[in-house]
Order: C-alpha cells, then sequence, then structure tokens
C-alpha cells in the first residue's frame, strides 16, 4: 500500500539544511554578499511515521527521463528489504536522490555511505549517468564495502573506463591530506544474462530480457522478498510476455508514454517510441493479463498532451487494481 504523503514546496536550502550541509555565499570572505537566491524545488516532506523494518520498501528516486526536468531525476528505483538498498538504475544524481530518500522514508539503508548494490536494465546515458557518482561519492562519504553491480556486456568496460577517467580524482584523495582508502574503492561489476543473478538472505533478483529498441542487451528485473514480489519492467517495448513473467506479484514497476500524445506526433517519433517503450494503455493490458496487485507508472514520457491523470486513466482502462503515477521519492 503506497504511504500516505503531504504535498508541498521545500526550498534548495532547507532541503540542504535537512542534509546537514550549509550554504556557503560566494565571494571574497571579507566582502559582504547579499543573500543566496531561495529557488524552489517540489521535494517531498520526510514521513512522520517509523518504516517498519521488516516491510519491503520501494523507493522511487529518479522517475525523469533524458528530458532536464528539474523536478525529476535520472531513472533510478530502490528496494530495500532486509536493511539494504538495491538499486535499479542509476540516473543522475542518484546519490543525492538516495540521501534525500533516506529523510523522506526514514531507511537508513539509503544513506550514500551504504549503497553498494545495483542493477542495471541496460546501458543507455540517461540510465547510467549516475554510476560514476555511485562508484566515487559514497566511497568518500565512508562506503566501507565492495560495489557490486549487475548488468549487460560492456558494464565491465563501462566500469573500468570510468576508474580510468576518475584515476587522478582517486590519487590525489588517497595520496593527499583526505588519506581515504584506495582499497574500499572496490567495483565488482558482473556482466548478466536471463536467470537468477542475486541472492542473499533478503533478495532473490531474476533478469529478464525485454526489447528495447536496437539495443541488444535490456533487462527487466524481478526481485522477490520475504513479503513482497516486484517487478521493474526497465526501458521496453510492448512485450506481451511480461504477463507471464510477472504473473501475481504484487507490484509492476513499469515505464510509459502517453498513448494519445504519440498519436500526435510524426511517423519517426512515432516508430522510434512504439518501439523502444510501451503505452500507458498496453501497461494496463499487461498488468490486467498478469493479476498484479499495484502499478507503479515511472519514466513517463508526456509526448503531446497526456496528463498524469490521463496516463492513469488509460492504464486503468483494462487494469482495475491500484495505479500510482510515480513521483520522485514516493515510498510505497
Amino acid at each position: 500500500m503506497r504511504t500516505p504523503r503531504t504535498a508541498g514546496l521545500v526550498t534548495v536550502l532547507g532541503l540542504l539544511a535537512g542534509l546537514g550541509c550549509t550554504a556557503v555565499p560566494s565571494g571574497d570572505s571579507g566582502a559582504s554578499s547579499p543573500p543566496p537566491e531561495r529557488v524552489e524545488l517540489p521535494v517531498t516532506p520526510a514521513e512522520t511515521e517509523a518504516r517498519d523494518p521488516s516491510r519491503t520498501w520501494i523507493i522511487m528516486l529518479g522517475t525523469g527521463t533524458p528530458g532536464a526536468e528539474p523536478g525529476r531525476f535520472g531513472p533510478a528505483t530502490a528496494v530495500v528489504a532486509g536493511g539494504t538498498a538495491y538499486l535499479v538504475d542509476a540516473g543522475p544524481g542518484v546519490v543525492r536522490r538516495a540521501a534525500a530518500g533516506a529523510i523522506v522514508s526514514g531507511l537508513t539503508a539509503l544513506q550514500p555511505q551504504n549503497l553498494r548494490i545495483a542493477f542495471f536494465t541496460h546501458l543507455h546515458s540517461d540510465h547510467t549517468l549516475g554510476y560514476p557518482d555511485l562508484i566515487l561519492s559514497p566511497w568518500v562519504l565512508g562506503r566501507a564495502a565492495p560495489l557490486q553491480t549487475f548488468g549487460p556486456p560492456g558494464l565491465r568496460e563501462m566500469t573500468d573506463s570510468l576508474l580510468d577517467a576518475f584515476s587522478e580524482d582517486i590519487r590525489v584523495r588517497v595520496e593527499g591530506p583526505e588519506q581515504l582508502r584506495r582499497d574500499l574503492l572496490v567495483v565488482e561489476p558482473q556482466e548478466i544474462s536471463p536467470g537468477v543473478v542475486y541472492e542473499d538472505e533478503a533478495i532473490r533478483v531474476e533478469a529478464f530480457a525485454v526489447p528495447h529498441g536496437t539495443w541488444e542487451y535490456a533487462f527487466g528485473y524481478k526481485l522477490t522478498t520475504n513479503d513482497r514480489t516486484i517487478v521493474i519492467s526497465g526501458d521496453t517495448g510492448p512485450f506481451d510476455e511480461l504477463a507471464e513473467i510477472a504473473r501475481g506479484a504484487d507490484v509492476l514497476v513499469h515505464e510509459a508514454y502517453g498513448a494519445s500524445g504519440l498519436r500526435e506526433r510524426e511517423a519517426p517519433t512515432q516508430q522510434y517510441h512504439g518501439t523502444f517503450h510501451t503505452s500507458a494503455v498496453k501497461v494496463g493490458q499487461i498488468a490486467a493479463e498478469a493479476g498484479v496487485g499495484m502499478v507503479i507508472l515511472t519514466h513517463q514520457l508526456h509526448l503531446s498532451g497526456d496528463t498524469d491523470v490521463e496516463m492513469v486513466e488509460q492504464v486503468r482502462l483494462s487494469f482495475d487494481g491500484e495505479v500510482f503515477y510515480g513521483r520522485d521519492l514516493d515510498v510505497f
């Protein structure tokens, strides 16, 4: 069941204060400067009730697309079970969004130094631009365990290239006054194929291949805990087999575009999105056939006029269960 939240606007300075940060105005230390401009962004306020640590929680860290929308960070979904956060994708801003998610949800597993397991659906830039952030920022902030990552072929080369790209930063942090431990900056990338790719006492993670346009390798994930089965579609074109994969799942987290809006776009755009992505109408059909308990829309593409309400209604044309239009920092 979705956790209630109160809508509102929190200033950037307020969020910084909540994260234990101080805004410092630029300029010479002795010169007087006007106070920094207060820019408001939509941020979900912190919840007051404690989270049951025995439950599995879904936190929408980022629901955005390649569009640079200030209120929607890059694609990233966290599943927290057994005191561990399992990330699916790492779009732009993922570590700071996880820090905000820790405040909103009260789950310490989302604190940056605790981020140590991530799964990538595919290697599109909007899903991986937060990968160097995930590698380096938690290390700087005290991560004491290797970062384990799982994803399609190419992930190992990407990991090695990122570590090489930041080699001078790493050297300075290790050899300079910070004296960070180089042995704690360990990344263990595993290139996967369909099947069970990870299992521990809290969770079992299965990967399944999805059609995402011309990508040779793209995956969705099925995460099973002691109290929930969660299927995350990843980026995918229409995929009838997903109904069998998700059969009886408690939650289906699925990307979607507005079906009405697509029809108003040029033919090449229709061809692209119709191949790489799935309409909200089709999501509803899949959810109904699978008999899932809840649908959460993410990575929503508003191609031409479809509102959030309309996209939810398009899912409900076929599916009569709970449907939510996912927003950053929603907790389910």
